[in-house]
């Protein structure tokens, strides 16, 4: 993963993969892709615990479900759409299944994966996440798929998960994310056009929506005592009317990205927001510098100043 800076520079689309041979899972295959040797749960045998199957034009991993104690796996780059067979591999720590073709989650066969820690599937079908479940998930990433709902994400199936991207979905709102102990959300390239539930991520430091079609930060709520990173880039925020919701996160943010909408070209948008949330420490990725907090804090003065009734 990323650091913010990384991501906001960060572009996605979904390539075609080669044309390769379809064939399934044989036991040949897993031999040459099987690697670091260690001890098994018992502590008296050895086992191989992770495996590499990319690129090797799958269609099926039946084959898998006996290798028990693996416990890094990359599936990535085939033309897998079943998981079942991943239910039995409940040591399972890493899992990537990235450019495949799953559709569903069915038969919920995560179920058993308590300890699966890390989760990309990236470029696959995925239409919404019913049946996906994670209580030891630390990492879930799933860009690039045709999510255009968020169901199923509610504490209790996901209380460890602290980083989520869905860049690249068909989401139109940020409605579903009851994760208080989130950290990090990624929602960039999606088609939000509103900011709804966010009052329930009161962990969240990082809240990424660049290119997305936004015209109002409402929704922003007090409740989210820990932002101090807000990506909005490329959204459709047209006035200073639309930025006053930066007041209710004012206490801890510090950052914020705001280029690239009509706001920007049309009035002074450092010293708007500033005025709103002086903690600012850097307006899209340039700090702020002494001159413009003191300009900031004259305008506060001046307003409240103005707002004194007349004896």
């Amino acid at each position: 993963m990323s650091d913010v800076d990384g991501e906001d520079d960060e572009t996605y689309e979904v390539g075609d993969n080669e044309k390769v041979q379809i064939c399934p899972l044989t036991q040949e295959t897993i031999s040459q892709g099987l690697s670091l040797l260690c001890r098994t749960g018992n502590g008296l045998g050895h086992a191989f615990v992770k495996l590499n199957l990319k690129d090797k034009g799958l269609n099926d991993m039946a084959a898998i479900s006996s290798f028990i104690h693996l416990r890094f796996l990359d599936v990535s780059n085939n033309h897998l759409t079943d998981l079942s067979p991943l239910a039995t591999l409940i040591q399972l720590l890493w899992l990537k299944i990235d450019n495949n073709a799953v559709a569903c989650f069915k038969g919920r066969p995560f179920t058993q994966l308590n300890y699966l820690q890390w989760l990309s599937m990236t470029a696959n079908q995925l239409t919404d996440l019913s049946g996906l479940v994670g209580p030891a998930l630390e990492t879930l990433n799933l860009t690039g798929n045709r999510i255009n709902r968020i169901n199923g994400l509610q504490r209790g199936s996901f209380d460890n998960l602290a980083t989520l991207v869905l860049k690249g979905n068909h989401l139109e709102t940020t409605d579903g994310i009851n994760l208080p102990n989130l950290r990090q959300l990624y929602l960039a390239q999606n088609m939000i056009i509103r900011l709804e539930g966010l009052e329930k991520l009161e962990r969240l430091t990082t809240l990424h929506l660049r290119d997305n079609k936004l015209a109002t930060l409402e929704g922003l709520s007090p409740s989210m005592r820990c932002l101090q990173y807000l990506n909005v880039r490329g959204n459709a925020i047209l006035d200073e009317i639309s930025l006053q919701y930066l007041g209710l996160v004012s206490k801890t943010l510090r950052t914020l990205v705001l280029s690239d909408n009509p706001v920007v070209e049309t009035t002074d948008h450092r010293l708007s927001v500033l005025i709103l949330v002086p903690q600012l420490e850097r307006v899209d990725k340039v700090p702020v510098s002494p001159e413009e907090r003191i300009e900031a804090r004259d305008k506060i003065k001046e307003h409240k100043e103005e707002e004194v009734p007349e004896p």
